[in-house]
């Protein structure tokens, strides 16, 4: 007995351990540089371009200098790559952590030099902006300002992708995937720049901006929702479907037992969720745009 009881004690200890699957921590945020979009205030805000700004827990609003959050990626693996992060929030809010500074790092990891965009709200309270003027002049500007200072940060200006998150999809929708409006003209050398992406990133996008307008000319496309988001599973495969039918660039997760909100999958007990960004490094890895551009000949 006192034998077997040691065989059964040292094979209890060499069985194999069964781990619990394992959720993603949260990866430290660093401080940005800040960059107004307009030196003088946007159109039509000057006069409230010195206004605070109301912040609680993981959102921000009362955007009247809309503003870019910089965070450059590390040189010693930086790609040239460039993303423009759109937060979502209904266009009451913005969701200033989980779907806007948060993805920074994450992008930086994948050598992707980053910017998360504080747009003006056209549905907070008493707001009299608008999401296709306002808020649209405000993610144009920020493209064209990456672009034009592309250098700055060692970025190929034909490398610079978009990324929105809820109603920040739709206004990557709107900016990649439907006509420009006829603009006035404008003595602003910025306003010269181009404001088109170079590739489109959607995560649980809402319905604004689909069926889309320009499907002929739109980026690549990686969209990605879950199952059982009532709002946004829809417009995901909608837009999906279009590209593919248009013999556009496209690529689409469609996550089972998922709502709306997952983010970055930091907070989700779904491993498929919790690996999502890895699907998206692979999508931007075979799309090329970790790669430098060869020279045109």
């Amino acid at each position: 007995m006192m034998r077997s009881g040691w065989v059964m004690a040292l094979a209890l200890l060499s069985a194999p351990v069964m781990a619990a699957p394992a959720v993603r921590a949260p990866v430290p945020v660093p401080v940005p540089k800040i960059i107004p979009l307009w030196p003088n205030g946007a159109p039509g805000s000057e006069a409230r371009r010195n206004e605070p700004e109301q912040a609680a827990d993981y959102w921000v609003k009362n955007i009247h200098n809309p503003s870019l959050a910089v965070y450059p990626a590390d040189p010693h693996h930086s790609n040239g790559s460039a993303i423009l992060v759109i937060p979502g929030g209904g266009h009451k809010i913005l969701v200033w952590t989980t779907e806007g500074i948060d993805a920074a790092p994450r992008l930086n990891q994948m050598g992707v030099t980053t910017f998360v965009l504080k747009y003006r709200l056209a549905r907070e309270e008493g707001s009299k902006y608008t999401i296709e003027g306002d808020e649209m002049a405000d993610v144009r500007r920020a493209m064209r300002w990456i672009r034009a200072h592309a250098a700055d940060y060692g970025i190929d200006p034909h490398r610079i992708g978009v990324m929105g998150f809820s109603a920040g999809g739709e206004l990557v929708s709107l900016l990649a995937d439907n006509p420009e409006p006829p603009t006035p003209p404008s003595a602003d050398p910025l306003d010269k720049v181009s404001d088109r992406p170079d590739f489109q990133i959607l995560v649980f996008p809402g319905p604004l901006g689909t069926p889309a307008k320009a499907v002929a000319s739109a980026p690549p496309a990686f969209i990605t929702a879950g199952t059982l988001d009532p709002c946004c599973a829809t417009p995901a495969v909608t837009l999906y479907e279009q590209l593919r039918k248009g013999g556009m660039s496209a690529e689409l997760h469609m996550y089972a037992d998922a709502d709306h909100a997952f983010n970055l999958g930091e907070r989700s007990n779904l491993i498929s969720i919790v690996h999502w960004p890895d699907r998206l490094d692979d999508w931007l890895s075979d799309g090329g745009w970790f790669d430098a551009r060869k020279p045109a000949k």
